[in-house]
């Protein structure tokens, strides 16, 4: 029985002394042994930390495939007789690569082709051609509660600078965004303050179909002068309105400024000014101020009728419309 023991131990020991670098090589050490008959397969299960139906399967493993037959395989199938047709995922990776969209946004385009693929399914596709990044997955997760406004409660204004020069010149670009309905507009114009802020404003009050409750806008100067040293006065109290504020009463308006350093805050114009630069900007080239303010006017046409995941699949038009048929039933009832 000491003979046993001892023999076991120094067996362990004598697998212990240099680890295997591979799986294959690990099952050959352990079914070795008994497959030359050195030892009894009762003896091995003792110190083995893997199960005797796992020994006895890669014993039958190896005298059905040799060595070779011991390098662990995926378990997936080949083939799935559920599995999504070549021409759809060709199509689906077309789409991703031409307009840069989203899986749900892929869903709804090919759903009103006719084509219904679950969003799962095509985000799945997109990470296997490696067309979509990889983000970091988030430790802590928030849960947020959304506010339901109606059009007009809150709109957010903003300027971008229109990258590089036209006819060597800079220009810069007004946008107004509705919180509720995703629906935009923009301007430019040849420089940004106050004037052109409430010239912008005006003209956003003239196009958008509903009253507008209340703006949002950053520090600026071309939208206030709460932080400009030069307009207070010894008790931190503004000498003089701004003319958008100004504007802002006459109209009935509410103006809203971010906290300082904070454009989060001001995140749906901040989200839309980067969709203008990687669907717009990048993708053109302007040839005089002219083709610059028809090509954006055709882009804005288009944003307002693109499909947006915040509107579950409705595009700012069709949720303005849908909202304007809700408020004439209401009032009907």
């Amino acid at each position: 029985m000491c003979k046993d023991i001892w023999h076991h131990a120094r067996y362990a020991r004598n697998m212990a002394i240099s680890m295997a670098k591979t799986i294959q090589e690990e099952r050959m050490r352990w079914i070795t042994p008994i497959m030359e008959g050195n030892t009894r397969l009762i003896d091995v299960i003792r110190i083995c930390p893997y199960s005797r139906r796992s020994l006895l399967r890669w014993m039958a493993i190896y005298r059905l495939r040799g060595k070779e037959g011991l390098i662990p395989k995926s378990t997936a199938p080949y083939t799935s007789p559920h599995e999504t047709p070549i021409h759809q995922k060709e199509r689906i990776i077309a789409l991703r690569k031409k307009r840069h969209l989203c899986a749900m946004k892929l869903h709804w385009i090919l759903k009103e082709e006719g084509i219904y693929i679950p969003a799962r399914t095509i985000h799945k596709i997109l990470k296997q051609e490696g067309v979509i990044r990889t983000y970091r997955k988030r430790k802590t997760k928030y849960v947020y509660v959304k506010a339901e406004r109606i059009p007009g409660e809150l709109i957010e204004i903003d300027v971008k600078y229109v990258p590089g020069r036209v006819a060597g010149k800079r220009y810069f670009q007004y946008t107004a965004i509705d919180c509720a309905s995703r629906w935009r507009h923009l301007r430019i114009f040849e420089e940004y303050g106050t004037y052109e802020s409430v010239a912008f404003l005006k003209e956003v009050i003239e196009k958008f179909p509903h009253p507008i409750h209340a703006v949002k806008t950053d520090n600026g100067a071309p939208f206030t002068n709460y932080y400009l040293g030069t307009h207070k006065r010894s008790d931190m109290t503004v000498k003089h309105l701004h003319a958008l504020d100004v504007f802002c009463g006459e109209n009935n308006i509410i103006h809203y400024l971010i906290d300082p350093g904070k454009p989060a805050q001001n995140g749906t114009v901040e989200r839309s000014h980067r969709s203008d630069q990687e669907s717009f900007y990048e993708r053109n080239t302007f040839f005089s101020p002219s083709d610059l303010k028809r090509k954006l006017r055709m882009w804005n046409t288009e944003y307002n009728n693109l499909v947006h995941c915040g509107l579950k699949g409705r595009s700012p038009n069709q949720f303005l419309r849908e909202y304007q048929l809700q408020k004439v039933s209401n009032v009907i009832a």
